[in-house]
């Protein structure tokens, strides 16, 4: 497969932070209550991941090793505040339903860890197809979690009305914080099916590494890290 078509694929399917990598919870279950939030979060974190990727990997090799990560958190704060402008500009409604977490994209781990373990180490082009594909794969999650939920919770689709309402009770708690919970555990259980039938073909997923689970083998920050994790799951000490 074309290096860069597996970029996108990693991100889309493979490595799908939302749904693989279980990463980036925190803006996925906070503004999923409409699809066109969760389009509205996931292009922006798009936008930024894209832009990050180009920059940090085309001046890897001028950034010292000391200052790399506070480095990557200027090149990805001033790109965010960029993004927010143009929303507020042009998308003022969205703007104003994603609140704080626009400005909270520096902070994404997606972000920082596409940075720490790929385009610092990788050439400028392959840098932004791996961005592309993260966050084309965290737009998916976090539209498909939206849309159920919006569907689920008024019957309705980017804020048409699909379900009647004079047959069909809109589910609350779909709209509410616990209904995000809900479709994200679905839609993670139906990926597990979807993973165990890869691997009976012979073409397994990528497991999920990295805090979350315990495994610092793969996590791209390993070398830094003080609160490494040992098999048991506990923590060194240095």
């Amino acid at each position: 497969m074309n290096k860069y078509l597996e970029r996108l694929y990693n991100g889309l399917i493979k490595e799908n932070p939302t749904f693989v990598l279980m990463l980036g919870m925190c803006p996925t279950l906070a503004v999923t209550s409409s699809a066109i939030n969760g389009l509205g979060m996931g292009l922006s974190t798009t936008v930024v991941l894209v832009f990050s990727n180009l920059l940090i990997s085309a001046f890897r090799k001028v950034i010292p090793d000391g200052v790399r990560m506070p480095a990557f958190i200027v090149v990805v704060a001033s790109l965010v505040t960029v993004v927010q402008f143009i929303m507020q500009a042009y998308t003022p409604s969205l703007s104003d339903s994603l609140g704080v977490y626009i400005p909270l994209i520096v902070v994404n781990c997606i972000i920082l860890g596409r940075a720490e373990s790929y385009a610092s180490k990788n050439p400028v082009l392959p840098s932004i197809f791996d961005g592309l594909g993260m966050g084309l794969g965290f737009t998916v999650g976090l539209t498909l979690i939206g849309l159920f939920r919006e569907l689920l919770g008024a019957g309705q689709i980017f804020g048409f009305q699909v379900l009647s309402l004079s047959w069909f009770t809109p589910i609350t708690i779909f709209v509410m914080a616990p209904g995000a919970f809900l479709v994200l555990a679905c839609l993670v259980a139906v990926m597990n099916i979807v993973r165990k039938k890869m691997d009976a073909k012979g073409k397994p997923l990528a497991a999920p590494t990295g805090c979350i689970t315990g495994d610092c083998a793969g996590c791209g920050m390993s070398a830094t890290c003080t609160g490494k994790r040992t098999a048991d799951h506990t923590v060194k000490t240095e």
